[in-house]
């Protein structure tokens, strides 16, 4: 089944004049590229300090070639490490440039670089030191792990960040659970605290007084209390701050409830409908859990403090979501966030396109609540088996009537085999996004939903002429 609801205001309604977004959209792809520059920059700056105390006279010999080439996979690899940390530590301005989801992939990405780096710094290490002294490899390693301070420590950090690799490959990650995943990959900081020692320790590599040691001690530290700050001290302040509690829990449909929640101080929340919160709900066998779930409503205020309530509409998806449904009122909730670019920040264009699909369809209603825009410049495509999956549809309804926005629903199975994300009905018509919003290639679209049908939206609206810049998803595959 296909419908289409459209609904305006009437012609004599004032209009607000809509902020423009190029200019937004451009300062933040600054910023990204910026960072970018930054973080290989950073690669190139400590092989260049090492370069500026000496190290270019190492390859004056065979052995010291071997010997001086690992330190330079060592240095590389371990900036690499640093920059995955950084990467994962929820930096608002890292979030704000490229957001959570990508900074995560682009963590991931730097995995398999930095061990092989690594590695190879291990092993030419072993190599160079073991033809100075007529050793072979293996027996060099013995005799480092043995005679050098700090070595075997060293050693223990490889076994770690070989570890934390491997749990990241998808075939892997998909045979455990998120939180065992989680805890595994909190070895990374214990890889990273076991490597530093050697660093400082052996050698004259960065003896005291040299460029090279500021620069590792700087960043060493400046890494460290990023990650204590974004992700321990904020989220705790951000938990005192709010005090949020269940107030209650609704069911919208099979599998699927509203969980709504009062606090304190919800103005600072404001504005954030479409990104994310890691929530965590303290209550026996479930506090430890945490939950990526975005907003379905804004906050509603009951006083100029800032108390009020919000909400987050989730589905079952497994055993950890599956106790929502069971939360009592009062119960008290741990927060971390608001993290993501799904918002107004992503912004580049005045008209707006939003695709939703099953529970995708839910942070869609916050983002409709607050996004600015002028009457007829918005389209809300809803996207289901069947009405029912239509998520707070009707909530949707009234607010596309109130702020005159076009809203389609779109009903029924895919064709089998098809991986168009509209309906069988709707592509045996030959429809095709620009059916539904003409204007979508100078549009900001919006796409949220389970990942294969996301990624054939996706394909969908970059068919339809949409470029990347205008394109915002949140992906939760994390």
């Amino acid at each position: 089944m296909n419908s289409s609801l459209q609904t305006a205001l009437p012609a004599t309604a004032r209009r607000t004049p809509v902020e423009r977004f190029r200019g937004q959209s451009r300062r933040r792809l600054l910023r990204a590229d910026l960072l970018t520059v930054l973080a290989w920059a950073s690669v190139a700056l400590s092989i260049a300090l090492w370069l500026a105390d000496g190290g270019a006279t190492g390859f004056s010999t065979l052995a010291g070639s071997f010997t001086a080439l690992g330190i330079v996979a060592g240095l590389a690899g371990m900036d690499l490490v640093l920059l995955m940390l950084l990467l994962a530590a929820r930096i608002p301005l890292i979030d704000g440039a490229v957001g959570h989801d990508r900074a995560l992939e682009f963590h991931r990405k730097l995995g398999k670089p930095s061990l092989y780096l690594l590695l190879a710094h291990g092993i030419l290490i072993a190599i160079g030191y073991g033809m100075a002294e007529g050793l072979d490899p293996v027996s060099e390693l013995v005799s480092l792990w043995v005679l050098v301070p700090d070595m075997w420590l060293a050693i223990v950090s490889m076994g770690l960040f070989i570890a934390v690799v491997v749990t990241s490959l998808v075939a892997v990650r998909r045979r455990f659970p998120y939180e065992f995943w989680y805890a595994v990959h909190l070895l990374t900081y214990a890889a990273v605290l076991t490597a530093i020692p050697h660093q400082f320790s052996t050698g004259a590599l960065f003896a005291v007084g040299t460029w090279q040691r500021w620069y590792w001690l700087a960043i060493c530290i400046g890494t460290g209390a990023a990650l204590v700050h974004y992700r321990v001290l904020e989220p705790l302040v951000a938990t005192v701050r709010h005090q949020l509690t269940v107030s209650r829990v609704m069911t919208e449909g099979p599998g699927v409830v509203s969980i709504e929640l009062a606090g304190r101080h919800l103005d600072e929340l404001a504005g954030s409908g479409g990104r994310f919160f890691i929530w965590r709900f303290l209550a026996p066998g479930a506090w430890w859990h945490p939950h990526p779930f975005s907003l379905s409503a804004e906050p509603v205020l009951f006083d100029s403090a800032g108390r009020g309530r919000l909400r987050i509409t989730v589905r079952n998806l497994g055993r950890g979501s599956a106790q929502l449904a069971r939360l009592k009122s009062g119960t008290r909730v741990a927060i971390e966030g608001p993290y993501g670019l799904f918002s107004t920040a992503a912004r580049s264009r005045n008209r707006v396109v939003m695709i939703g699909a099953g529970i995708g369809i839910t942070p869609l209603r916050a983002l409709l609540e607050r996004t600015p825009f002028e009457p007829g410049n918005a389209t809300v495509i809803l996207r289901g088996h069947s009405e029912a999956e239509l998520y707070l549809g009707d909530e949707i309804l009234e607010l596309c009537r109130r702020r005159g926005a076009t809203l389609f629903h779109l009903t029924g199975a895919r064709t089998a085999g098809e991986q168009s994300w509209l309906p069988e009905s709707a592509v045996r018509s030959g429809h095709r996004l620009a059916s539904y919003a003409p204007d979508v290639a100078d549009a900001d679209v919006y796409i949220c939903g389970p990942s294969a049908w996301a990624r054939s939206a996706i394909s969908g609206a970059r068919a339809a002429g949409v470029r990347d810049e205008q394109l915002h998803y949140e992906r939760f595959d994390w």
